[in-house]
């Protein structure tokens, strides 16, 4: 493994019109209520955080794809071909789970080509290894909570809020990492100091 790249988790969730339902306050004897139209208006999301294997320093990475209908092969590497300008050609690990449209012929075909990206799978039903995760968590909880848009351009644009959100806030998307439990820096060997 290139210890000089960025690990690059992705993942896809999906937004639609119907708001997503969380608690709320509201006054004693007042049940709130959250009126919507009932809309099946859907875009999906795809988020990639990356973590350079090598140089903490250099920061979490967020790149961010948002689209009417779901994503397919072709919708996925649009994504990708969005990270390569992202990360301006250097080395990326991509992790990404079992999706048939991330292992599909195409797919392969694609990224055989490519010489700035390895893949790798997470293992099987194991979401809780990816810490996009709790970036999607993130955003249902707080930006998109109890929203009741007209048109899919209030959810991009609430959904928008959170990214910058998330993107401003340098220690979120590590916390996300912690919260895996995974780690991407090795530890140091305790007869050399960082830097020897």
């Amino acid at each position: 493994m290139n210890t000089r790249a960025w690990i690059v988790f992705l993942d896809e969730s999906g937004v639609s019109l119907l708001p997503q339902i969380r608690r709320t306050y509201s006054p004693r004897g007042r049940t709130p209520l959250l009126r919507h139209r009932l809309n099946w208006k859907r875009a999906s999301m795809a988020g990639a955080l990356g973590y350079h294997a090598t140089d903490p320093d250099r920061g979490a990475r967020l790149c961010f794809h948002l689209k009417p209908g779901s994503y397919d092969t072709a919708g996925l590497i649009e994504v990708l071909e969005q990270m390569k300008v992202f990360y301006r050609g250097e080395r990326v690990i991509l992790v990404w789970d079992g999706l048939s449209a991330h292992w599909s012929r195409a797919m392969r075909a694609w990224v055989a080509e490519q010489d700035w990206l390895t893949l790798e799978r997470l293992p099987a039903y194991a979401p809780e290894l990816n810490p996009v995760e709790l970036l999607w968590s993130s955003l249902k909880k707080r930006e998109l909570a109890n929203l009741a848009g007209d048109h899919l351009a209030d959810v991009a644009d609430a959904t928008q809020q959170g990214i910058h959100r998330i993107n401003t806030n340098p220690r979120l998307p590590w916390s996300f990492l912690a919260h895996t439990g995974l780690t991407i820096h090795p530890a140091h060997p305790p007869n050399l100091r960082k830097g020897q």
